[in-house]
């Protein structure tokens, strides 16, 4: 492990090595005035901070801060007693971007999504489940199993999928002595690689709906679901990390930091990993099921089968779902036209009211044990919803900055289209990388280089255009499954009760190795025309051995 003093010297030396690189590619920049180099700074900083001093808000803050700075830089003040006015007028867009009604209601949602979880721990409703789930989890692989299918199963939205899976399987792995990084790992791995390919979830309206824009403004005669269904068999991504997943779950073999964070929770117990250990969610962890409570499974699944219940009934009946329920057309349109997050946090009232219902009428404990894991639900909440908004704030400042545009401007210039997919795809993966947003990089880079690959394909819909879709899809998805300033990446660790920066440290080679795979494997021999299903099917047998190897070696270093 590097020490403090080499890290701040790596970090800079990344940090002036990435600026110096962007300097650079800004001079053929048709729009200098508008994209400019600097506009990186404020998301490199915020990673090579949190990564060389593993404090991640310390670093959310400055990034934020050097943000409105520079866009204030940006915006070329007429004197300099403008500066102050321009400061301050950045500073509350920011803030008033932050505090937009969606992001207020995924706050909403966590704070609330919280709170129940701490109520069905105290009342027993987990204990409950748990003690039914050891008769499936028996030892360390089919407990990491379980938690990867209740990753499949919660499809329909990432974040839920990250605050339900995470929570409710902690206290199991625990007793398996599977380390908080491993259950982060698989965790995320199973959030938007599920919620990106599944055809009725929150992200298909999102992917659509920018599918659809692209094509009306380009003239392609194709409707965006059937460019989400033609981009499917490109998300190689997203595909190789279910199986890569999978195949670490059932093989039980591990390499880099999580290996030795595993060695070190199979050994000693030490689940948090010592460095991994969490300041954001310690308070789930003091918290037990009430001496006094009736252990009972359904204290916990009736509150949350009704957030699955009144999400899909949100959904379908605020997105105007017309037709049958059982159509995955109708339950697309529904879900296009649905307001999700307003959705999401109704649900989540809903399951947090039925959850004091539940314990009181199933668990028997009194309303002052409930009021106890109500508070502790608010007081987990504060440091997560402290992230986010700092997150949102470094959002906020790189679309004053046009960050993606930057990033995206700096790659087009390459054009060939056997190299094209696979350079969209780095180019989507740092974007989601830097802005810690994969949503946000989406938006940024489908109208700006789908254009670029319909172009390349002679202005005919081809097979460079169907292969581009995915790889800004995927490479999004990658870029913020590596962010430590990712929502997604955040949330996951909070449920985990797992260090952010520990997270992303232990998984990061786990994300690059697939990555490198889908590039491999995928993106550039399909330009060559090389079939999808050939692609996966080497990578899926790459991975296999890549187990099978790591295994054997490290059955040898344990008999040595």
């Amino acid at each position: 492990m590097l020490d403090k003093k080499r890290k701040l010297v790596l970090a800079a030396i990344a940090f002036l090595s990435i600026c110096a690189l962007a300097i650079f590619g800004s001079k053929h920049l048709e729009q200098p005035n508008a994209l400019v180099w600097y506009s990186i700074v404020p998301p490199l900083f915020a990673v090579t901070c949190a990564i060389a001093t593993n404090r991640l808000m310390f670093s959310l803050g400055l990034a934020v801060v050097a943000g409105i700075v520079l866009s204030s830089v940006k915006s070329q003040p007429a004197s300099i007693w403008m500066w102050v006015p321009s400061v301050f007028n950045h500073t509350y867009s920011v803030g008033k971007s932050v505090a937009d009604s969606f992001n207020l209601l995924i706050i909403l949602f966590i704070v609330l999504i919280l709170s129940t979880i701490s109520v069905v721990i105290v009342s027993g409703g987990i204990q409950g489940i748990i003690n039914w789930l050891t008769r499936f989890a028996k030892g360390p692989r089919s407990t990491q199993f379980v938690t990867v299918l209740m990753g499949f199963a919660v499809f329909i939205d990432d974040y839920a999928n990250t605050m339900i899976v995470g929570s409710s399987m902690r206290p199991a792995t625990d007793h398996q002595r599977i380390s908080r990084a491993k259950l982060a790992f698989l965790v995320d791995s199973t959030t938007a690689p599920i919620a990106g390919l599944a055809v009725v979830s929150t992200w298909i309206g999102y992917e659509v709906g920018l599918f659809t824009d692209v094509a009306n403004s380009i003239g392609i005669q194709r409707d965006g679901y059937s460019m989400f269904f033609d981009a499917l068999g490109f998300r190689f991504y997203c595909m190789m990390t279910i199986i890569f997943v999978i195949a670490n779950a059932v093989s039980g073999v591990d390499y880099g930091p999580m290996r030795k964070a595993q060695l070190l929770a199979r050994k000693s117990g030490a689940v948090d990993s010592g460095e991994a250990r969490s300041k954001s969610s310690r308070v789930f962890t003091k918290l037990k099921h009430s001496p006094s409570a009736i252990i009972h499974p359904l204290a916990a699944l009736v509150p949350i089968g009704t957030l699955f219940g009144v999400m899909f009934i949100g959904f379908w009946i605020d997105g105007g779902g017309r037709g049958s329920i059982l159509s995955l057309s109708d339950w697309r349109n529904a879900l296009s036209n649905a307001n999700n997050v307003k959705i999401l946090s109704i649900a989540s009232g809903s399951s947090f009211l039925l959850a004091i219902v539940c314990a009181k009428l199933f668990s028997r404990i009194n309303l002052s044990e409930i009021g106890v894991a109500i508070r502790s639900g608010l007081k987990g909440s504060l440091l997560p919803t402290t992230i986010l908004v700092l997150a949102w704030g470094l959002k906020a400042v790189c679309d004053q900055l046009s960050t993606g545009g930057f990033l995206a401007a700096a790659v087009e210039g390459v054009l060939s289209p056997l190299w094209f997919p696979a350079l969209l795809f780095i180019a989507a993966s740092v974007t989601s990388f830097a802005t810690g947003t994969s949503w946000g990089t989406m938006a940024i880079l489908i109208p700006t280089a789908i254009p670029v690959a319909f172009s390349l394909d002679g202005n005919v819909y081809g097979l460079t255009t169907m292969i581009s879709l995915g790889a800004v899809l995927d490479g999004s998805i990658f870029g913020d499954h590596c962010s430590p300033i990712s929502d997604t990446t955040i949330m996951s660790s909070i449920a985990s009760d797992c260090e952010p920066i520990h997270h992303v440290h232990t998984q990061l080679p786990y994300s690059l190795t697939v990555a490198g795979l889908a590039l491999i494997c995928g993106y550039i021999p399909a330009a060559l025309g090389v079939s999808s299903y050939v692609a996966i099917g080497v990578a899926a047998a790459l991975i296999v051995l890549l187990f099978y190897i790591v295994g054997k070696i490290g059955d040898r270093q344990q008999l040595a």
